[in-house]
């Protein structure tokens, strides 16, 4: 499945830019999102809000439905969507470098972080999520711009990757760094049920919302 999400050129070079940043994986990799100018934040946080979903069934069985129409009142302040697309970033290193359960590990950290701040309602809990696996997504390849007719467009392409290599020394720095924040977090010595059942794990969970 493939969605179109269009964006302005501005948006586009903004995009461009915080990619850039976010492909090398090193010792400043991880904070990388530190350096992105507020316009690439926003970028981010627009793709992540077409993406989504108008309604999302956490495990427990609670249904999260998504007013798309109110866009403000699921947003969150750019301070801390700047940290989301950090720790995402940090993500993607991982699932670059196959370290799969930091990958999770690092995620479910931020999310029992955002969830026990007890500030958030469910909707913009579930954005928080969503923020970080675009971000993920971004880095991975699974959204990239393509022209089609000669206007440029945003996809994304569900099951493809961008191959990436990612050497022993690359692998040690992304491992010790999500070791460092999560260790900086809550306890992580109890499943992270709460966390994890706050918001869609794969792109394809968004789908609902790119149909509309």
């Amino acid at each position: 499945m493939t969605w179109v999400l269009r964006q302005n050129a501005t948006a586009r070079l903004s995009l461009i830019a915080a990619l850039a940043l976010g492909m090398t994986v090193s010792s400043a990799g991880a904070n990388a999102a530190e350096e992105l100018s507020e316009k690439s934040i926003q970028t981010f946080m627009d793709y992540a809000w077409s993406l989504v979903p108008q309604q999302f069934t956490k495990p427990d069985g609670k249904t999260i439905t998504v007013d798309k129409k109110k866009k403000a009142e699921v947003m969150v302040p750019l301070d801390v969507a700047r940290e989301v697309v950090r720790v995402g970033r940090l993500s993607a290193h991982a699932q670059i470098c196959e370290l799969l359960e930091d990958q999770t590990l690092n995620y479910n950290s931020l999310m029992r972080r955002e969830i026990e701040k007890k500030k958030w309602t469910d909707q913009q809990t579930l954005y928080i999520s969503q923020l970080h696996l675009t971000t993920v997504m971004l880095l991975t390849g699974k959204i990239k711009l393509v022209e089609n007719q000669g206007d440029k467009q945003v996809v994304v392409e569900e099951g493809k990757d961008v191959y990436q290599t990612c050497t022993p020394e690359q692998k040690k720095v992304v491992k010790e760094k999500i070791a460092a924040y999560v260790k900086t977090g809550p306890a992580m010595n109890i499943p992270p049920a709460a966390a994890t059942a706050a918001a869609p794990a794969a792109p394809a969970a968004a789908a609902p919302a790119a149909k509309k």
